[in-house]
């Protein structure tokens, strides 16, 4: 090989490289700056999309029945929240197929994220005498939910046996 063929396998080697470098590369400087736009709740989704993707029903004479969903750049989060008789709440959790039984939930002052006070609610984490449970839907071989990874309800019980329901999903 001559001199100059090897000057050019050279440059040629350097620059798919480099190429390779850059394209395998995580940083991305719009990402740590302020105008990252992640998370943001996706305008015009409420209760009926955070319902469809959950496939949970909404409960005939719920009320105050708020939902929505925030757009992560890998997981959305689907955020729904409802007041119903207590009967009513413990169905809806049963039927998430969970493995395990709700539980009294150990109350976190500081809660991991903030999906709730969106609507002006506590997060169910804070809550003194919430019950909770999280499911797998595919871990428990709950087709109706092939899309959702995680579920999990929270049931806050207030007075006159009404109690308020949180569910999340993604």
């Amino acid at each position: 090989m001559n001199r100059r063929h090897k000057t050019y396998a050279t440059l040629f080697a350097a620059l798919t490289s480099a190429i390779l470098l850059a394209s395998c590369s995580t940083a991305n400087p719009v990402r740590a700056t302020r105008e990252d736009p992640y998370p943001y709740w996706e305008k015009g989704a409420g209760a009926p999309e955070a319902a469809a993707f959950m496939k949970v029903q909404i409960p005939k004479g719920a009320t105050e029945v708020k939902g929505a969903v925030q757009v992560n750049p890998q997981e959305d989060n689907y955020i729904l929240t409802f007041r119903t008789d207590r009967t009513t709440a413990s169905q809806v959790a049963a039927d998430l197929r969970s493995e395990e039984p709700l539980e009294q939930w150990k109350v976190s002052r500081t809660p991991s994220f903030e999906y709730f006070r969106h609507f002006g609610l506590p997060e169910p984490e804070t809550l003194k005498d919430a019950v909770h449970t999280g499911v797998c839907p595919p871990c428990v071989k709950d087709y109706r939910r092939r899309s959702v990874a995680w579920i999990e309800i929270y049931i806050e019980n207030l007075a006159s046996n009404q109690a308020r329901v949180y569910l999340r999903a993604f």
